[in-house]
Order: structure tokens, then C-alpha cells, then sequence
């Protein structure tokens, strides 16, 4: 199962990318292996030496007193979590999850360095796939 985060892609150039686990409890990951996940809110934060992801919603039906959009940690090597806050620091970016998928039966995280899209690139970016969606359907009018 993929869930990604569409939002990602044009509200940030996106740079380098990592693997990262993911702390869930067992409900949490029944709801993930069903695909009810938003991550369109989300971001990661390195505190104290860890990475976490913030503002994940994953919500878990039956639940009382639960926070669907509890902070979780994510399972980064210590050198790669030097390697982010280091990069983070120089360049001014965010830490961005991509996607959060199964590998196995394990729950993984995709997260990459982004800097954030200003007003008139998105813009731009929206204008370019509107003219190659035009393209594509002169070019499939024109074969018929």
C-alpha cells in the first residue's frame, strides 16, 4: 500500500530523499495497510537528536481519548539525522513525508528536503500542465 503526499510535490521543490521507519501502534497500522492516511498537513522535525513527523493524520475508529494527529517518531540512523539538520540549517529547508507505504511487514516513510514554492511558481507549474494536457490532446485528436 502507497499513500502519497500530492501536496508535496507542488507546494515544495523537493531535494534529497530518505527512508525512515515509523513508530505506530497496532490499530495505526491496520488503518495505514487500508490507505486511510493524510499526509497532506504533515511535516518532520529533528528535536533533541530524533526525527519526528508531525501532524500525521491517521485516524483509528473505536478509539476514545485518541489523537489521530499525534506526533510519531521516525527511525533514522543517527548519521543520517546529523546529515538532515546539518543540510537544514545551511539551506533553509523543510523536511517534508512524501509517502508512507509497506515494505514487508514493516510501515516505511519516504521524507525529503524541500524548500517551499513561492505564489508565482505554482502558478507557473499549473500553466505548464495545462499546455501539455492541451498538447496531448491535439496530438490524440490528430492520430484518430
Amino acid at each position: 500500500m502507497k499513500i502519497i503526499n500530492k501536496r508535496a510535490k507542488f507546494n515544495y521543490k523537493l531535494f534529497d530523499k530518505y527512508e525512515a521507519g515509523i513508530s505506530l501502534l497496532g490499530a495505526e497500522v491496520k488503518v495505514v495497510r487500508k490507505g486511510n492516511v493524510d499526509l497532506s498537513r504533515s511535516f518532520a522535525k529533528i528535536i533533541g537528536g530524533e526525527a519526528y513527523l508531525i501532524n500525521a493524520n491517521i485516524p483509528v475508529a473505536g478509539k476514545k481519548d485518541y489523537d489521530s494527529a499525534r506526533t510519531r517518531k521516525l527511525l533514522l540512523h543517527k548519521d543520517e539525522i546529523v546529515s538532515i539538520r546539518t543540510k537544514i540549517k545551511a539551506k533553509k529547508l523543510t523536511l517534508v513525508p512524501t509517502m508512507l507505504y509497506t515494505k514487508g511487514r514493516l510501515v516505511k516513510a519516504e521524507i525529503a528536503l524541500a524548500k517551499t514554492k513561492r505564489k508565482f511558481e505554482k502558478k507557473e507549474a499549473i500553466k505548464k500542465k495545462d499546455v501539455e494536457r492541451e498538447i496531448e490532446r491535439e496530438l490524440r485528436g490528430t492520430k484518430e
